[in-house]
């Protein structure tokens, strides 16, 4: 699986072979059963993480058991909590599982050394920071201003690679939008 990885870094930017080793020598990589945890609200989150293959879920229960999914990581993507990773507090999130996955992981201190070892890895996570950044704004602009209808052409539009991998039910989650609601939605624009 580090293959994977590295062909990610590849296509992002040119590391040289020693380089490679330095990130395959602090890398782990994790086997998650669909339904697994990654992360449970509660435990302070440590690592990097880059999924390799599969599909994962960040999200919250609420104290009325409603689930809240604030986002999606299908592979090639980086998921974690960045806030208790930064400051070493409790993560008020689930990370689990949606169908098998397997995810590759580099503690903090090993992350941090990498960037200041390899300036074109660092370059590489600050990109990808400013465009997690972005993504992140587009989606609050989206859940504050979109109507339903607004909001699925949106998810449709941005996630068409991943759409087909998800239950209904959680896309309404991640959506804002009640099962029933999205249900209407979806029967509106096939008649369209």
């Amino acid at each position: 699986m580090f293959e994977v990885f590295l062909a990610y870094i590849n296509s992002k930017t040119k590391i040289t072979d020693e380089e490679a080793e330095m990130i395959k020598a602090v890398s782990v990589i994790k086997k998650l059963r669909k339904k697994q945890y990654l992360l449970q609200e509660g435990d302070v989150w440590r690592y990097n993480a880059f999924i390799c293959k599969g599909f994962l879920r960040t999200y919250q229960i609420d104290d009325k058991g409603h689930e809240h999914i604030m986002n999606f990581a299908p592979e090639n993507y980086w998921t974690g909590d960045r806030e208790s990773l930064q400051n070493e507090t409790p993560s008020p999130f689930n990370i689990d599982a949606i169908e098998e996955t397997h995810v590759l992981l580099i503690n903090k201190q090993d992350f941090d050394n990498l960037c200041k070892k390899i300036p074109a890895f660092n370059d590489m996570v600050n990109t990808i920071l400013q465009r997690s950044f972005n993504a992140s704004q587009r989606r609050i602009h989206a859940a504050i201003s979109y109507s339903a209808e607004e909001k699925y052409q949106h998810f449709l539009d941005t996630f068409p690679h991943i759409v087909n991998r998800i239950p209904q039910h959680m896309i309404a989650s991640y959506l804002g939008l009640s099962p029933e609601t999205l249900s209407r939605v979806r029967t509106q624009a096939a008649k369209k």
